[in-house]
């Protein structure tokens, strides 16, 4: 499932540019990392790390989730530099 919103990810951010590094910890599902304005499930260091589950991954990708509903529930945590997680919230809409 990783594999597949990595290769959309990467596929939505052609047409657009995402400054900084992020990465979607899903725990033992895997990652996927936002650098160089492409998306891979390879881990390295980021400045933003979104702990979240797979299934809640897709939610939030979906539009299902909203991500400060997310946050509030404690369904996602952000650590690191909360300026390149605003920046992951223009790139969801």
């Amino acid at each position: 499932m990783l594999e597949q919103i990595a290769a959309q990810m990467a596929e939505g951010l052609k047409d657009r540019t995402f400054d900084g590094t992020l990465k979607f910890d899903c725990g033992d599902a895997g990652v996927v990392v936002l650098a160089d304005n492409t998306a891979t499930q390879d881990d390295r260091e980021t400045d933003c790390t979104v702990s979240i589950s797979e299934e809640n991954l897709v939610k939030l990708l979906a539009g299902d989730l909203k991500p400060t509903t997310a946050l509030m529930l404690g369904k996602l945590k952000v650590s690191g530099d909360m300026g390149t997680a605003m920046k992951l919230g223009q790139l969801l809409t």
